[in-house]
């Protein structure tokens, strides 16, 4: 079906994705790899939980790392919104949908809303979070592949469409995104708030999982860098895929796995798209340079691996189109 049109005056304001907690089996062995291979710099820890930011990043938390019985799951997805006011603006439209809504406590925010879209991905909603000291030229801080900000999700979907038709209703718009020629139902389909190429990402698949999360770093040379060191520190094997350029996005790109298989991928140059009329880019789903630009496919596993939310059931898709992988 046609891409939607974007929503430009949705009911409450979305500014941007915000945090990910990850449920995690070795907490101190997932701060070592978040914080002396990726470089992410821990603001708090307790027994249970490491909060960690990026380097750019004023608010207190981009990852929280979470002690659980149910490692390599996902706990939730954050969202700051404009104002305080989005956020009662919010619950009334989730309710109005038929989805639950309810007012939690978060540690290091305010006023925070837990709900969930369309196919039950756990979603918190805030305004207000703790704000730190800057230290974005604290160069002695700077380590592993120096990671500058959070900059997106990519959630496996059963049903991209209906993804993107309700991401769309609350003011996401499409940059980019492909669909099976024979069924004109997407593919897969990227979309964003913030002005980049996207916040948030579907891809056909068993879902909802979330297939990435990604971190923006400085140069290319950051993410080679990154490769030396993980192939030297017993980390080769965590290493998936790239480096290499993505067609879609233009972005220059790593995909590595943490220790309780949650993917990363590292991320930077890519466009801006903050025009409200930008006609979003179609790509065909067998070109494999839409996968990446200089024509190498992804591997199986990068089609079918991912990390489930916790409580959330998860449904294969009815689109059973694939786009060419490695053998």
């Amino acid at each position: 079906m046609p891409v939607p049109a974007p929503n430009l005056y949705p009911d409450f304001n979305t500014i941007r994705l915000s945090h990910v907690c990850l449920n995690v089996a070795d907490l101190a062995a997932s701060r070592a790899f978040y914080t002396d291979i990726l470089g992410l710099q821990v603001t708090d820890e307790t027994d249970a939980h490491v909060y960690l930011r990026a380097m750019e990043e004023r608010g207190h938390h981009c990852v929280i790392l979470q002690k659980s019985d149910q490692p390599g799951t996902v706990e939730v997805m954050g969202f700051k919104t404009f104002d305080e006011d989005d956020l009662d603006r919010a619950e009334a439209y989730f309710a109005g949908k038929g989805h639950p809504t309810a007012w939690i406590e978060r540690a290091y925010q305010g006023r925070t809303l837990l709900t969930s879209d369309n196919a039950g991905i756990p979603l918190e909603f805030y305004h207000q979070m703790d704000r730190l000291a800057p230290i974005h030229q604290q160069y002695a801080l700077y380590r592993g592949v120096k990671p500058l900000r959070i900059d997106h999700f990519n959630c496996f979907s059963p049903d991209v469409d209906s993804s993107v038709a309700f991401y769309g209703d609350i003011g996401f718009r499409v940059t980019e995104y492909t669909e099976d020629e024979d069924s004109k139902k997407l593919w897969a389909a990227w979309m964003h708030r913030k002005g980049g190429v996207h916040d948030m990402a579907f891809t056909n698949g068993t879902g909802p999982r979330l297939h990435h999360v990604a971190f923006w770093v400085p140069t290319p040379l950051n993410i080679i860098d990154l490769l030396d060191l993980m192939a030297t520190t017993g980390h080769v094997g965590n290493i998936e895929r790239g480096p290499g350029r993505h067609g879609i996005s233009n972005a220059f790109f790593l995909y590595i796995l943490d220790p309780d298989g949650h993917r990363i991928e590292i991320y930077c140059s890519d466009y801006q798209t903050v025009d409200p009329d930008l006609e979003p880019i179609k790509w065909d789903l067998k070109d494999p340079q839409r996968q990446t630009l200089w024509g190498a496919p992804a591997p199986q596993s990068w089609f079918e691996h991912g990390s489930a939310f916790v409580d959330t059931p998860t449904s294969e898709p009815a689109l059973k189109a694939t786009p060419i992988v490695a053998p």
